[in-house]
Order: structure tokens, then sequence, then C-alpha cells
């Protein structure tokens, strides 16, 4: 079970988190069930850049991005090598350290 170290965000996260999820699970999915209220305006259907996350440890580790998702993180707040789409990433076997970014391009927030 590949453990997830989420960075303190200041609204979302604000102590951090550390929990372990099931090799195979969407992060994006797999976050929310942990109580971890990431932004999803599209539904995780790969059609915003909300679920925008830095992987700062285990990117490496991680299937590699479509076009699709290269293109829209082109589009993210905050941007950086090691961004991915939460709700485009499976989880592997390694653990993962992970940064959600300050802000989205997300005018109004939904209540998910």
């Amino acid at each position: 079970m590949p453990k997830i170290t989420v960075l303190p965000h200041h609204e979302i996260c604000p102590e951090g988190i550390e929990v372990e999820l099931e090799a195979g699970e969407n992060l994006c999915k797999a976050l929310l069930a942990k109580g971890i209220k990431i932004e999803h305006a599209c539904e995780m259907s790969k059609a915003c850049t909300t679920c925008h996350v830095v992987v700062r440890k285990g990117f490496n580790s991680l299937d590699e991005m479509d076009d699709i998702e290269a293109d829209l993180l082109d589009r993210a707040w905050g941007l950086e090598p090691d961004s991915r789409l939460s709700c485009q990433v499976m989880l592997e076997d390694d653990d993962l350290t992970i940064e959600i970014p300050k802000y989205t391009l997300n005018h109004a927030k939904e209540n998910h």
C-alpha cells in the first residue's frame, strides 16, 4: 500500500496528512474518500485543472501523462515540471508526496 503525504495547504489540509491508499486507485477519488476536499470542477473528466497537484516525491513512478493532460496543465496556476492532474493519476506501489497549489483557475467553487 503506498503512503501518500499531502503537504499542508492553507484551506484544504492545513496540517498536512499522511494516508495509506491502495495501488490502482485514482489519486483524486482516493483523496476525496479520505476527507481531503481537493477541487474537481469537471467531475474528473479531464476538462479542467482544478485538481492539479505537484508531485514532490515519487513523480517518476507514475505513468506518463497523455497529450490532453499535458495541454490542460499548460493552463494550470503554479505549473511545475512535476505537476499532474490528480484525476489522471493511478497510484502505483511507490509512496508519493504531493502539494496542492495555493490557487486554481476555478472562479466559483462547487459544493463537492
